[in-house]
């Protein structure tokens, strides 16, 4: 029998992206095998006995690492993201479930054999040193990365902050390898930041993460907005990685009357079917909105864009999304360690599987990550208005953030024509 230990959960998993949903189960208990699968493990423990007996190099064959090794490559041949965990990542991910750990700050995934950059978390040593959603990560501190598990990416970068580490990335475009020497420091995302009128009656907030105190920092963001003159809302996921499926359905509960459908999950039979609605007991909020999103918005960002999408609530601009729309169940095994497995997929509430798709926007707006970091680094730094000094200090021009813009046109226009319906009637 399965126990269920935790929530179903969507993000950071073990300092990756992960954007995955995460289910924690403990150990199985009374389990029997079918016949078919008694005798494969059997087989399996044949080669492994073999493998210990007859293999040249003795200190490579011992019995538990054998074992390990064998698990690893068994779940990593089901997907990207299912997996075996050792002990230590499996601290990893409790710390990262935590939203607090040592590190330089960036969402990062396998795809395609390479170790990408989805995102760097805002407000990191990595989004402050450059680095860019598509980065290719090669080497950490002089050793290359190449056929080295993303765990093992991960554990490398990690460390005590205030240490340092070196990491070398390929990018797009250009051809020398960049190697960033950065300082490790205590990773906690604030999840509501950049709250304030971009123009009348336009309020503005960008959400970094779904991770507890999102909802709560959301409600406390739109009540100041409001108290500004709030009349339409911009809400900007753009490379926001995940977080906590109860986070983003709580964060979605402010625009959703009770009992509206807002994600469901579907696992392999029908009967693992299990929705998540409203359980808000207040009216709706209902002003124009729209959405930011782009390539590096996964998982919990996308369940937010695409609720608001399916049921008209907000208009989505930008580029399409990451699309990480699977649940992941972690089994917590022997010894402290633990097995993920993808068990399911989520959907959006006109059942539109975002898995390996991602939300497509209404208006589409594409922004190199050029761009993006060009954008991320004027925020930081608003306090240089000059356009001149802001090149001088930092060897870039200034760019416009295009997509922003656009939504605010958008609104600025849905607004006038609210206006013009009122003094109608």
């Amino acid at each position: 029998m399965l126990k269920r230990i935790l929530t179903i959960l969507l993000g950071m998993v073990a300092g990756t992206l992960l954007a995955l949903g995460v289910v924690q189960f403990s150990a199985i208990v009374g389990w029997g095998p079918s016949r078919e699968t008694d005798e494969t493990a059997q087989y399996i423990g044949e080669v492994l006995r073999l493998v210990e007996e007859h293999y040249v190099d003795e200190e490579l064959t011992q019995p538990v690492d054998l074992t390990a090794a064998a698990l690893e490559g068994l779940l990593s041949g089901l997907d990207p993201h299912s997996d075996f965990m050792r002990a230590r990542d499996y601290t990893h991910l409790q710390e990262d479930l935590d939203s607090e750990f040592g590190g330089i700050g960036v969402q990062i995934e396998r795809r395609d054999g390479q170790v990408l950059v989805i995102a760097p978390i805002a407000g990191t040593p990595g989004e402050r040193a450059g680095i860019l959603r598509g980065d290719r990560v090669v080497k950490v501190d002089g050793k290359s990365m190449r056929g080295e598990s993303l765990e093992r990416v991960v554990e490398l970068m990690r460390g005590k902050p205030g240490t340092t580490v070196t990491v070398g990335f390929e990018r797009e475009g250009t051809e020398a390898p960049i190697d960033l020497t950065l300082v490790r420091e205590k990773i906690r995302v604030e999840s509501v930041t950049d709250v304030a009128m971009v123009r009348d009656g336009i309020g503005y907030l960008r959400l970094t993460q779904f991770a507890e105190p999102t909802a709560a920092e959301l409600a406390a963001a739109i009540a100041r907005l409001e108290s500004e003159g709030m009349q339409a809302l911009i809400l900007d996921v753009r490379n926001n990685p995940g977080g906590l499926l109860s986070s983003v359905t709580a964060a979605l509960e402010p625009f959703f009357a009770k009992g509206e459908l807002l994600v469901y999950t579907e696992g392999r039979h029908a009967r693992n079917r299990e929705e998540f609605r409203s359980q808000s007991e207040i009216d709706p909020k209902t002003w124009p909105m729209a959405v930011l999103i782009n390539a590096g918005s996964a998982s919990a960002a996308e369940i937010m864009a695409g609720a608001l999408k399916d049921t008209g609530k907000a208009v989505i601009v930008g580029e399409r999304s990451f699309g990480k729309g699977s649940v992941q169940s972690v089994f917590r095994l022997r010894a402290g360690e633990a097995m993920r497995l993808t068990t399911a997929r989520y959907y959006t509430p006109s059942g539109v599987t975002i898995h390996e798709r991602g939300v497509e926007p209404q208006v589409e707006v594409i922004m190199t990550p050029a761009e993006d970091g060009n954008v991320a680094l004027q925020r930081m730094r608003s306090d240089i208005t000059d356009p001149e000094e802001f090149e001088q200090r930092f060897e870039i021009k200034p760019v416009a953030d295009r997509q922003l813009e656009t939504a605010v046109a958008i609104l600025e226009a849905a607004l006038v024509s609210d206006s013009r319906k009122r003094a109608g009637r």
